[in-house]
């Protein structure tokens, strides 16, 4: 299984980016997807789940700033990032779940790193 996060970098406050995540090794349209982010000396964080009907939930944090999406024909789920802020510079990590037989089977990819800076 693997789980390949692309698209970070460094912008400015108040700029986008648009991070990809394609899964491999799975049957992607039955896996719930997510991001999730790791700041410098914090704990990693929720950032926007969706599930397998497409259902998006977000952090407080960023809601109505970023949106998550997913195309199962391309096995893959996307992050759009608007009015990005100092704050949101951290590393980006996808993650694919699913409950088979009342156990969680999580598979995290890599992460990219995107900071928000002048």
């Amino acid at each position: 299984v693997q789980l390949q996060a692309s698209g970070g970098g460094l912008v400015q406050p108040g700029g986008s980016l648009r991070l990809s995540c394609s899964a491999s090794g799975i049957i992607f349209s039955i896996y719930g997807m997510g991001w999730y982010r790791q700041a410098p000396g914090k704990q990693r964080e929720l950032v926007a789940v969706i599930s397998t009907g497409s259902t998006a939930n977000y952090a407080d944090s960023v809601k109505g700033r970023f949106t998550i999406s997913r195309d199962n024909a391309k096995n893959t789920i996307y992050l759009q990032m608007d009015s990005l802020e100092p704050e949101d510079t951290a590393v980006y990590y996808c993650r694919a779940e699913r409950t088979i037989l009342g156990r969680n089977q999580v598979y995290w990819g890599q992460g990219t790193l995107v900071t928000v800076s002048s």
